[in-house]
């Protein structure tokens, strides 16, 4: 069945977004062990993402050679555990954590890449930028040093109607398109996750983030990747 997912969706991804762009695929491996993610790059996976600092930690080593990128919540006492050790950290939600990085970053003497969050729906239980707040936060955040703002990341409403979830893929690309155009070296726009992956790559993502879709429904709190 793993097998059958990653094929079924890299071929679903083949022809990119609805701008003609590449589409990066990100196996969220929260909860999945090391030899399954193995198995997923073996299929070909190119990039796996950790959630949690401590998953990340305990199967970094273990995993074949692939990319890695981190997309859960990152405290900014953890950030020591996954800066220079990651390609990107998708989910910088406050200046405060940029800093953080930027710190880590200079020490090891290395440059980070990064996503800043948007929280899309603006809601109270999640982080993340506001709409209002995130072009004035890329350009702070673009003047750190070892630090490079990479692209945006866009976190949903869960259960959230189609169009709804369309209505903010189209502002949080606009956002991005604007940003490219003032200058800004942007690659990802990380949007979608298996239950909406479908419509934002029919609205500007060129960068989902699947758990669920891959490796099947998962036991753990919180919403399914």
């Amino acid at each position: 069945m793993l097998k059958e997912n990653v094929l079924n969706i890299l071929n679903e991804i083949s022809s990119g977004n609805d701008r003609g762009e590449k589409i990066t695929l990100v196996a969220a491996t929260k909860t999945v062990n090391a030899e399954t993610i193995n198995q997923a790059i073996s299929y070909g996976v190119q990039v796996v993402a950790e959630n949690r600092v401590q998953e990340f930690r305990e199967k970094t080593e273990l995993l074949a050679p692939c990319r890695q990128h981190f997309i859960g919540h990152l405290q900014t006492n953890k950030v020591k555990y996954v800066v220079g050790k990651v390609e990107l950290i998708h989910s910088v939600d406050s200046l405060r954590l940029a800093q953080a990085i930027n710190d880590r970053a200079a020490n090891l003497g290395v440059v980070q890449g990064v996503l800043l969050e948007i929280n899309a729906g603006e809601e109270e239980s999640k982080s993340g930028f506001s709409f209002s707040e995130i072009q004035e936060s890329v350009y702070r955040a673009a003047e750190l040093k070892n630090t490079r703002v990479k692209g945006l990341m866009a976190m949903f409403p869960a259960a959230s109607e189609r169009e709804y979830i369309a209505e903010l893929c189209e502002k949080t690309r606009a956002i991005y398109d604007g940003l490219k155009k003032e200058g800004f070296d942007f690659d990802y726009l990380s949007m979608g996750m298996s239950e909406d992956y479908k419509i934002a790559i029919a609205h500007g993502s060129n960068t989902i983030r699947l758990g669920t879709a891959l490796f099947g429904k998962r036991n753990y709190g919180g919403n399914n990747l």
